[in-house]
């Protein structure tokens, strides 16, 4: 089992430099001049020299990626150009307000999407599969800011039970929670129904049949804990998108999360946020993933066994 974690987390490091060298080159590359945003139209030339020169930002490029790799692994993401505060601390701020999103949004797409997949299957080709395919098929549908713009449309305005925006009560939780796992429920929810079809077909689950066990162990026993295998990757991958879809959520209901911040950041064009940002999203999506396989190989005992 270590030798199985250790080559996975050793996995792990290329994709972060990966990632790392793709945001360094999307944000050096985009328009606009980050010492030109902090000073002003009306600031001189040498003015912005000197701020460039401050930031670093007259120094070659490989030179400021090198630079850029260092200071991550001191733990430095460098300090916002707009707040002057260290990146790493409003990181630290925020990230609990997106991972109480990120868990709720995923509990509420296992809560749903599990039953729903679990009756279709059990009732293939009836009323039942058809319209737990369709809820399905429609959460797929729906885009977050549509969902999210019709949801407050709905329960904040016409009927005004909910708060539409911001961050405080447990009421401020139930749309945005909605919105990230209505997809992902509907991604659960067909993944659960082809696994678990895919193992009432196997010879072993018709013989548990002939042999008179009953249907609710079989169910349990062999049907079910064999369909989750794949269905745990799925959880933990989506766990990981429903990151990227809180910067949207965020955006649309104002919560101020680390996708709010990255939003902001970018558009206002500064740079150390936006490359910290990506960064935090790259490791945390990374981290999910590393736990889900090491579930996958505790679930799974033939992973197991290659690493033995």
């Amino acid at each position: 089992m270590l030798r199985y974690f250790r080559k996975r987390l050793f996995l792990l490091i290329p994709v972060l430099l990966g990632v790392s060298l793709l945001v360094f080159v999307i944000v050096h590359l985009a328009p606009g001049d980050p010492a030109l945003t902090l000073l002003g139209p009306n600031a001189t030339q040498e003015e912005l020299v000197e701020l460039r020169t401050q930031l670093g930002l007259d120094k070659p490029l490989v030179l400021q990626y090198g630079l850029f790799l260092k200071n991550i692994l001191k733990g430095n993401l460098g300090k916002s150009l707009l707040s002057g505060e260290p990146v790493l601390s409003e990181l630290k701020q925020r990230t609990p307000i997106t991972l109480r999103l990120a868990i709720w949004g995923t509990l509420f797409s296992i809560l749903i999407g599990i039953p729903l997949g679990t009756l279709a299957a059990l009732y293939q080709n009836t009323w039942i599969d058809n319209l737990c395919s369709f809820f399905a098929l429609a959460g797929f549908s729906f885009p977050n800011f549509w969902l999210a713009l019709m949801l407050m449309l709905m329960f904040s305005i016409y009927f005004p039970v909910l708060p539409s925006s911001g961050m405080g009560t447990w009421k401020h939780l139930i749309l945005p929670v909605i919105v990230i796992g209505i997809q992902n429920m509907a991604i659960i929810a067909r993944m659960t129904r082809s696994s678990m079809l895919e193992i009432i077909r196997q010879d072993y689950i018709r013989t548990a049949h002939a042999k008179g066990m009953p249907s609710r162990i079989i169910l349990f026993r062999h049907i079910f804990s064999n369909a989750l295998i794949p269905v745990i990757t799925v959880i933990g991958l989506n766990f990981g998108n429903s990151l990227g879809g809180l910067v949207i959520t965020e955006t649309v209901f104002s919560i101020p999360g680390t996708g709010r911040l990255l939003v902001d950041a970018i558009r206002a064009n500064d740079y150390p946020v936006v490359q910290g940002g990506v960064m935090f999203f790259a490791l945390f999506v990374g981290l999910v993933n590393l736990s889900v396989d090491f579930i996958y190989a505790i679930v799974d005992p033939r992973i197991k066994s290659m690493y033995r």
